[in-house]
């Protein structure tokens, strides 16, 4: 049964390996990018058509040590928001920190429920406590 439910999960979730990565978002049914900008250390979704560059969702972080992160903030716009955008930057940073073998500090609340909503995954064994 067990077994049966993480699998259901695990095609659910974002496997974001390779950076933009293009997704459908289940609530709203309209193209999203989820794009790493390792560079200015932030992950961010825009939408598709019609929105400027001011209307991006944003999971910030920053490095802290040399294999350990600070997930510091999401910001989600309000037109953005209830659409699980935040989620979907979440478990893209969460990807990020199994891909890199990297541990984390979970500063912003958001990214902190959304570890405790997801138990079946090891994303507690990721962070720092």
């Amino acid at each position: 049964m067990s077994f049966n439910m993480f699998s259901r999960l695990t095609a659910l979730t974002l496997r974001v390996t390779s950076y933009p990565a293009a997704f459908t978002s289940l609530s709203s049914g309209c193209r999203l990018m989820v794009e790493h900008d390792r560079q200015n250390q932030r992950f961010t979704v825009t939408p598709g058509s019609g929105a400027g560059t001011h209307e991006c969702a944003v999971l910030s972080y920053k490095f802290t040590g040399e294999k350990e992160v600070d997930l510091m903030s999401t910001y989600v716009p309000e037109t953005f928001r209830g659409q699980g955008v935040a989620a979907l930057l979440s478990q893209a940073a969460m990807d990020f920190l199994v891909e890199e073998n990297l541990k984390a500090r979970v500063s912003c609340w958001y990214i902190q429920k959304y570890i405790e909503e997801h138990p079946l995954q090891h994303f507690k064994d990721l962070v720092i406590t």
